[in-house]
């Protein structure tokens, strides 16, 4: 690639669907933005896929280049607080979505998506973490402001082999908290113990189908995953004033429960958003993620791909098949 081009994935659509390749792009055809910043790594997320997909939910304007996630270093910027060659990274807001996005060499993006990599992290650690670390740290922090404690018992995460849940795993173990880690591949089970689970159980033991207004008391907290029946199983099964976070739709974006958890046992429900999140919560969340909730050896629950090999991993994470993080490098 010359100075003016880059390498990014292409998503395009025409009369028979989408299909996506790696091209050849311009600089200068980015859209307007305060910092034009040069992509190390980026990872992949359920998000992306449907981008790549064509999910008009996600993205309405094609060609695009997804990548809700980057990580790299400044080339411009006509912010002073931001300078030319330092470390940043971007995760939500537009990007990725109708926004160029991490899945290609370079993005150029409004100064007030961008944040510092934070102290003692590089481009790449950050990228492990990414939207699903940053997701997961929220949720955490919301149940922590909730009241929850490690000593209030067993918190359940939903969906715990992807990549918001095993995140979720590794900063509550790290957090002190008893994890009891829900997933659908039996091929996880070390993977989620390794990360702290105190135990893993098969979704089925978590995806009540007998319709009862309330089940026995058990979760202290709950961090869900994937929506669905298994998130109206978990609210029914929390415990008297606990608190359940949603952020996932893997399963269904419908919920199906009566009044009774939230009337007769003052169960919260508290949505996650980390796309929009105030900066505030988002520099917090990074603070944690870098420091007491900062996972030990995060390579362990990730792979590394080139931008040529993210095609069969989208793939992959549609087939629910993904165990972990895919990171992205976008190095030359």
């Amino acid at each position: 690639m010359s100075a003016d081009t880059y390498k990014a994935m292409l998503v395009e659509q025409s009369a028979g669907g989408f299909t996506r390749r790696i091209a050849a792009r311009a600089v200068e055809d980015l859209p307007p933005g305060e910092v034009l910043v040069r992509v190390r790594y980026s990872s992949l997320n359920y998000k992306d896929a449907l981008s790549a997909t064509g999910h008009p939910g996600i993205t309405r304007r094609y060609p695009h280049t997804p990548g809700i996630d980057a990580a790299g270093t400044v080339v411009a910027s006509s912010v002073g607080v931001i300078g030319v060659g330092d470390t940043v990274m971007i995760s939500g807001f537009d990007l990725g979505m109708n926004t160029p996005g991490g899945f290609g060499q370079y993005i150029r993006v409004p100064a007030a998506w961008v944040l510092p990599v934070p102290q003692g992290m590089t481009p790449r650690e950050c990228m492990i973490y990414g939207t699903a670390g940053l997701t997961a740290a929220l949720s955490l922090l919301r149940l922590e402001d909730h009241g929850l404690k490690p000593q209030d018992g067993e918190v359940l995460v939903t969906g715990a082999s992807g990549g918001v849940g095993c995140m979720a795993v590794g900063i509550l173990a790290r957090a002190g908290y008893s994890v009891v880690a829900a997933s659908g591949k039996d091929e996880a089970k070390v993977f989620l113990e390794n990360l702290g689970a105190s135990s893993v159980v098969k979704r089925g033991e978590v995806d009540d189908t007998s319709r009862k207004a309330l089940l026995k008391e058990r979760w202290a907290g709950v961090i869900d995953c994937v929506g669905g029946n298994i998130l109206s199983s978990a609210i029914r099964a929390t415990r008297y004033g606990g608190a359940v976070t949603c952020c996932g739709l893997v399963a269904s974006a419908e919920l199906a429960l009566t009044v009774y958890p939230f009337i007769l046992r003052g169960v919260s429900l508290i949505g996650i958003d980390s796309a929009a999140c105030p900066a505030q919560m988002r520099t917090l969340a990074w603070s944690r993620l870098a420091g007491p909730w900062r996972l030990q050896r995060p390579e362990r629950i990730m792979r590394e791909v080139r931008l040529e090999d993210l095609d069969a991993e989208i793939d992959r994470i549609l087939g629910g098949r993904q165990l972990g993080r895919v990171v992205v490098n976008l190095e030359d």
